[in-house]
């Protein structure tokens, strides 16, 4: 019976270490659990890759940023990002809303850098806002994570990402991971699968949206550059991005599902050219896009070129410029702000007052007649 005891504790702590908030915060006390108030503290989670550890207030240009995180901290090469891909984080950084400022970062023969290098399965940040980044790299990194294999949730970045491929203006590459109520303001520069808020995804993002300029080469999209075989959802992009083959609005190159999203940002490329995806051969359901499209060939209102399945999705024939798209239907500006146009599809929305209302009880809100379409979580500017 001892022995049975024994073991059903273990089995109750390691149940524990699961998950994201709730009672999945509790990790092996393998490392110390740390209170983060300046750069110093901020370097030493390095050291305790699986605590628990909680930012006390903003972090900026004092109390140690010129010895760990400036242009001149490491020789030149700034903040040494925190863990590795062998040796990643896997325990809880919370931010409880308090902001990281001025992060830089100039690796360009390393990947996976970013604040945190790599985020295993059971790792999770969240609550954390990193505001004027520039970071550089060789690929698979972003302004907050290089690789994603946890949860990234309720944080956002600001400022400039710059480098090769997989590369995101918050996560380099979402391998499996979650990201979820996220956004992006950052200016993103890079090769292949490049995105305004995740590089690549093979992990699900939803909730979310990103505002800053994204170019690249081949796939390159507003929100995410490359969804091979992830989710997205729910999310939305306002970015304007230009590349060569491949290029989207919201996702560059789609082989997985979207839906219930849209983008509103402005599309030049080459080819596989689209408002909304510019290669799609997964599901697009629910979604939109109503920024101006220009390229070469195959170039769309809605999606580029498609080898997959676009249904009940839609895209503004006068503002995109272009009259036909390899999936979706196209409706002029005043049938794309009618409620009609989207409820007789299906969609999951409802009319409300003004802008400034939102009902929560529908993916999407409208203002009848006057916008376009909506989600309900999205914050009232």
């Amino acid at each position: 019976m001892k022995n049975l005891s024994i073991f059903l504790i273990v089995v109750i702590l390691i149940a524990g270490m699961v998950g994201c908030g709730g009672g999945g915060d509790y990790h092996l006390p393998t490392s110390q659990n740390l209170e983060i108030r300046t750069w110093y503290d901020l370097d030493d989670v390095r050291d305790n890759l699986a605590g628990n550890h909680t930012l006390m207030n903003d972090i900026n240009l004092t109390s140690g940023y010129t010895e760990v995180a400036s242009p001149t901290a490491n020789e030149g090469q700034g903040w040494h990002p925190i863990g590795t891909p062998a040796n990643p984080f896997t325990g809880t950084f919370d931010g409880q809303g308090y902001e990281i400022r001025d992060l830089f970062i100039n690796r360009p023969d390393e990947s996976q850098v970013g604040l945190f290098s790599a985020v295993d399965i059971s790792g999770c940040i969240k609550n954390l806002g990193l505001v004027n980044v520039n970071v550089t790299g060789c690929g698979h990194f972003g302004g907050l994570v290089g690789v994603n294999e946890g949860t990234v949730s309720n944080s956002y970045s600001t400022g400039n990402v710059n480098g090769g491929p997989e590369i995101g203006g918050l996560v380099g590459q979402n391998r499996y991971g979650t990201v979820r109520n996220c956004y992006s303001a950052v200016n993103v520069i890079g090769a292949d699968d490049v995105g305004g808020l995740v590089g690549h995804n093979d992990g699900s993002v939803s909730d979310s949206y990103s505002s800053g300029n994204v170019t690249g080469e081949n796939y390159v999209g507003g929100l995410v550059g490359a969804n091979w075989g992830g989710y997205v959802s729910n999310s939305h992009s306002t970015s304007s991005v230009n590349g060569e083959e491949g290029v989207g609005g919201l996702v560059g190159d789609n082989g997985g599902a979207v839906s219930n999203s849209y983008s509103t940002g402005n599309v030049i490329g080459n080819g596989w050219i689209g408002g909304l995806i510019g290669w799609n051969y997964g599901t697009v359901n629910n979604s939109y896009s109503t920024g101006s499209v220009n390229g070469v060939y195959d170039v769309s209102g809605l999606v580029g070129y498609n080898d997959g399945t676009v249904s009940d999705s839609f895209w503004n024939v006068e503002t995109s410029g272009q009259a036909t798209s390899a999936g979706g239907i196209g409706k002029t500006t005043i049938q794309m702000q009618d409620v009609t146009t989207f409820s007789g599809a299906t969609w999951d929305i409802i009319a409300v007052a003004n802008p400034s209302t939102r009902n929560p009880s529908y993916i999407w809100n409208i203002v009848d007649d006057e916008t376009y379409p909506f989600l309900s979580w999205e914050p009232v500017s």
